[in-house]
């Protein structure tokens, strides 16, 4: 009778681990774990800067030569884009990029959160394996992910987009009330950068780049829709402002913005618009204000 015991016991032991193991294996229940995310899925935005000399006029317009050529009718939008970052810009030093940004026609305020990752040689891939392991997968739908292009350099960003309502108007609030509503809808991700609570702890010490005035025109380019803006940014003295001028254009595929990039860059050389640099407004404004 003591062995009939002692072989039962020892049966159920057997069978205990066993299931500890399935269970280790396979996941409660026996079902399979979640396989790793996947990578984000880009879009695309292609950017050229234009030269200002020879695409506006006296008054900072368009020159009727670039409007017709990109079919630009409708009367431009306006608004008024200000950054946040310390004076070290330590935000900047780990990929973020935060921009409080208001449009004339719009009642909210657009809080933007933007993750940056480099791309080396134009591995896209590699770049978004980088932003996978940082969290940054095709689960996250709280990001949107796009590949910057420009003149010879690509980035990977991943913008997480906040509203709060506003008056309409072409009006930014004091620059507390802004930085406490970005405080206050600070991303997760942001703010776990490199310790719990560093993303308030850096926004905390930042204070507002700019504000800087934009006026956006729509025009058309190859079935696409092209943006051409105008950013007025100090200049490098700080004596006055100088004009900024990007064109750009969205696209879901990399073979249809390699294709439309080129076309684009060509036509823009022929004409003598083309700046041959990358535009890095973003910084100019963090470094001249």
């Amino acid at each position: 009778m003591l062995n009939m015991k002692i072989r039962s016991r020892f049966a159920r032991s057997i069978t205990a681990a066993a299931l500890t193991v399935v269970v280790a294996v396979t996941g409660l229940g026996g079902a399979s774990q979640a396989q790793a995310a996947s990578n984000a899925v880009p879009s695309y935005e292609v950017k050229f800067l234009l030269d200002a000399e020879k695409v506006l006029t006296s008054n900072q317009s368009l020159q009727p030569e670039l409007r017709s050529e990109f079919s630009v009718t409708e009367e431009p939008t306006y608004r008024l884009v200000e950054y946040f970052d310390t004076d070290s810009q330590e935000l900047g030093q780990e990929g973020w990029n935060v921009r409080f940004r208001k449009k004339a026609d719009k009642t909210d305020y657009e809080l933007t959160y933007k993750k940056r990752f480099p791309i080396e040689n134009g591995n896209i891939e590699a770049a978004l394996d980088a932003a996978n392991a940082a969290g940054f997968s095709s689960d996250d739908d709280n990001y949107e992910a796009e590949v910057d292009w420009g003149y010879s350099k690509q980035t990977l960003s991943f913008s997480n987009t906040k509203k709060e309502s506003a008056p309409i108007g072409l009006v930014l609030p004091s620059e507390q009330k802004a930085l406490d509503m970005l405080l206050d809808r600070i991303p997760g991700k942001m703010n776990k950068t490199l310790y719990r609570g560093w993303g308030e702890d850096m926004l905390s010490q930042s204070r507002a780049r700019g504000p800087v005035s934009v006026t956006k025109y729509k025009g058309e380019f190859e079935g696409l829709e092209v943006d051409i803006e105008v950013w007025m940014v100090q200049n490098e003295a700080g004596t006055g402002e100088e004009p900024i001028i990007e064109i750009s254009f969205k696209t879901d595929e990399y073979t249809d913005a390699a294709i439309k990039r080129s076309l684009l860059a060509d036509l823009l050389d022929a004409k003598g618009w083309l700046i041959h640099a990358d535009s890095f407004k973003t910084n100019m404004v963090l470094d001249r204000y």
